[in-house]
């Protein structure tokens, strides 16, 4: 059981040790990690994935529960501590939904009963329905991150999460994290969408890529995240309505509140 993971600081680009010198996330904790292109977000992200012990350009190194992961932990397919979701990520076997959960549910160990649970999950957050019998290669953009957010959380036995840039994914991103958080699951987003930066509890800023500093997210964003969040579901039901060749006459702005 992983209870939480740290990093400690190394260097940036430029050989400078970086002002951060630890970062700690609590299973259950949502990060973000923020900063402009080329800053490192994805170097830091491949550090955690690694579970990097110094042994990385920015030489930071990763314990978990406070202690050095073993070679075998790090190596060991079986035991992957990481599970990474990324926008541009698509599924290719060319199986049913319902047959690829049961598979990947078998090679976990986890109960077949879960795969109803897995779809479920996934219909919470996308507006296009996805059924057992729906092949994996014909699920829309939007389909399929939604069903890899619902089986990382439910069949997936790696505690720490990282999403790299889902804002366009076409799926409820504010649902999709507390889902996974809910889940006992460590979850770090890299973002440049503030609905997802300002519903993280933290937010690592990247500079030069270097750990620049940590910024706790106040209550007030966490108001403004809200109702971000509103567009965000505004946005995704006129979407549908688009898509399905519907008028969109008779949205009314004002009940969102703004």
């Amino acid at each position: 059981m992983i209870e939480k993971i740290t990093i400690q600081g190394g260097y940036d680009k430029f050989g400078n040790e970086e002002p951060v010198k630890e970062v700690v996330i609590k299973k259950g904790e949502i990060f973000g990690v923020v900063g402009p292109t080329g800053s490192g977000k994805s170097s830091l992200i491949g550090d955690i994935e690694q579970l990097a012990q110094e042994d990385t350009f920015s030489k930071r190194k990763i314990l978990v529960n406070n202690e050095k992961p073993t070679y075998d932990d790090r190596t060991n397919p079986r035991k992957k501590m990481v599970a990474q979701l990324s926008q541009n990520m698509n599924f290719l076997a060319d199986m049913g939904v319902g047959e690829f959960l049961n598979l990947h549910a078998k090679c976990r160990g986890a109960s077949n009963t879960c795969v109803d649970k897995v779809i479920q999950l996934a219909n919470t957050l996308t507006g296009e329905p996805i059924k057992k019998e729906h092949e994996l290669t014909i699920l829309s953009g939007g389909q399929s991150r939604a069903l890899m957010v619902a089986d990382v959380a439910v069949i997936s036995n790696s505690p720490i999460v990282l999403i790299d840039e889902i804002e366009n994914a076409g799926i409820r991103k504010h649902d999709a994290l507390e889902m996974l958080a809910g889940h006992g699951k460590i979850v770090m987003v890299v973002t440049h969408d503030p609905v997802l930066a300002l519903m993280t509890d933290k937010r690592i800023v990247m500079k030069n890529g270097g750990m620049q500093k940590i910024v706790s997210t106040t209550p007030q964003e966490k108001a403004i995240s809200q109702k971000l969040n509103k567009i965000d579901e505004l946005m995704l039901g006129l979407r549908e309505k688009v898509r399905m060749g519907e008028l969109v006459e008779d949205v009314k702005l004002e009940k969102l509140d703004l």
